[in-house]
């Protein structure tokens, strides 16, 4: 099908907006120009809206397989094409754990069945599957837990890290808390609150996977990288030691990411959210805000992602430390950087460069994260104009609930093509739409 977008402002490679026509036909994008008089099996009128490359999230939780009842890949394929997100990449720890050829294979096999937007996963780390980190495929890269993990995908020891970095050559990412340190400081911290814990307030998180927790694990693998210059991405980085860290130890084939939870909600929020504000890493004091957007301003930090990773609200009343981390975000991140550019924290381009073209490049997507001729039809129409509160009981995630619930964000998405296709319109999603696997070129 080909699809004619007509009159909107189109977000150029140069990043500048220019208004006009966008064609697409097979699933490519076969021409831009202030206007195309040429017929299409379908017509969007535009006027008015934004037309952006889709966002790429390059870091989810899709619970599936095993741990459905959180959420799974239709419900949280449906929720990214509401939020604009037309391609994710998704980690490996679900049941199984997607650390051999085998569970890959299953889960892109899942996926192809049930996803409306594009995917790819990681594989992950333990001690003891070298040899299948080195083989497994396709994936976009090696997951590592370096702490607030359990089980096989922790990986803490400096030894066996220092074999994954020193074999092969893929993209490393590392979630970088220092298990050792967060171990002592839990048993520290909570003996306060008796034997067992009674009472504890969720702010507790935060002090015991402290700054430092971070900041040591971000070392270590800050080193290793250097030792074998080999590629790393460090994931969701939470906090401003980090930032003036790799401020000076930053090496050319060294990434990192940000959470717009990290940018925009702080230790503040426990009061209002208790557990719905626990996450790992934890949200950081409230001058880490500042420095998180200064680290993304200053090129310290490339891109952006959700670490969506819902559970339910039965399981986050639980009282702390029962309650799991972990919230919910693909289909408010869009919304929530577009706000801030309207508010003036950030331009359009710079927005579209850390949701889309940045984690295109990273991860050596081809064809993805800009409006080109010859691309992949990705695209999202936005309405920068209008405000409206994120609203739970309209959240397509099964979990059912946002952080960011009553917040008044603008730049919702109004129409999202994956493919060619559209999947989501009027606001409601063309489950009939299948996205594609995700290739990841060296």
């Amino acid at each position: 099908m080909s699809i004619l977008i007509k009159q909107a402002q189109i977000l150029l490679p140069d990043g500048n907006l220019q208004t006009g026509d966008l064609l697409v036909r097979q699933g490519k994008i076969a021409a831009i120009a202030e206007n195309i008089d040429e017929t299409a099996d379908q017509t969007i009128e535009a006027e008015g809206l934004t037309l952006l490359p889709g966002v790429i999230d390059p870091q989810v939780h899709f619970r599936e397989p095993g741990l459905e009842y959180k959420e799974d890949l239709r419900t949280a394929s449906h929720a990214c094409a509401k939020g604009g997100v037309t391609s994710f990449l998704e980690m490996p720890n679900t049941k199984p754990l997607t650390v051999t050829q085998a569970a890959m294979d299953h889960k892109l096999g899942l996926a192809a069945s049930k996803c409306v937007v594009n995917y790819g996963f990681f594989t992950g780390a333990t001690s003891h599957n070298l040899e299948e980190l080195l083989s497994v495929n396709p994936t976009c890269g090696i997951k590592i837990f370096m702490g607030s993990m359990k089980g096989d995908l922790l990986v803490s020891e400096e030894e066996v890290l220092d074999k994954i970095f020193g074999h092969g050559s893929r993209l490393i990412a590392v979630h970088a808390e220092d298990q050792e340190r967060i171990k002592q400081r839990r048993q520290e911290i909570l003996s306060q609150y008796g034997d067992p814990p009674t009472d504890v307030p969720n702010a507790v998180h935060s002090e015991i996977q402290d700054n430092q927790a971070a900041l040591l694990a971000t070392k270590l693998a800050v080193k290793l990288s250097t030792r074998y210059q080999r590629r790393l991405h460090i994931l969701h980085l939470s906090t401003g030691e980090e930032v003036e860290y790799l401020r000076e130890h930053k090496a050319p084939w060294i990434t990192a990411e940000v959470t717009p939870q990290h940018l925009m909600l702080n230790t503040t929020a426990y009061e209002k959210l208790g557990s719905l504000a626990q996450m790992n890493p934890p949200l950081r004091s409230p001058e880490h805000n500042q420095m998180l957007w200064q680290g993304l301003h200053d090129g310290i930090l490339d891109f952006i992602a959700t670490d969506h990773a819902p559970h339910t609200l039965e399981e986050k009343a639980r009282p702390y430390p029962g309650c799991p981390s972990g919230m919910p975000g693909v289909e408010t991140s869009l919304p929530l950087m577009l706000t801030a550019a309207a508010d003036g924290r950030c331009t359009l381009a710079q927005v579209s460069r850390w949701m889309s073209i940045n984690a295109a490049k990273a991860y050596k997507i081809p064809n993805k994260g800009e409006l080109r001729i010859g691309w992949d039809a990705d695209l999202v129409l936005v309405d920068r104009q209008t405000r409206k509160p994120v609203r739970r009981e309209e959240l397509l995630t099964k979990c059912g609930w946002s952080p960011f619930e009553g917040w008044q964000l603008t730049g919702w998405p109004v129409v999202t093509i994956v493919g060619g296709e559209v999947v989501f319109a009027d606001g409601k999603v063309n489950a009939q739409v299948r996205g594609k696997a995700l290739s990841f070129n060296a």
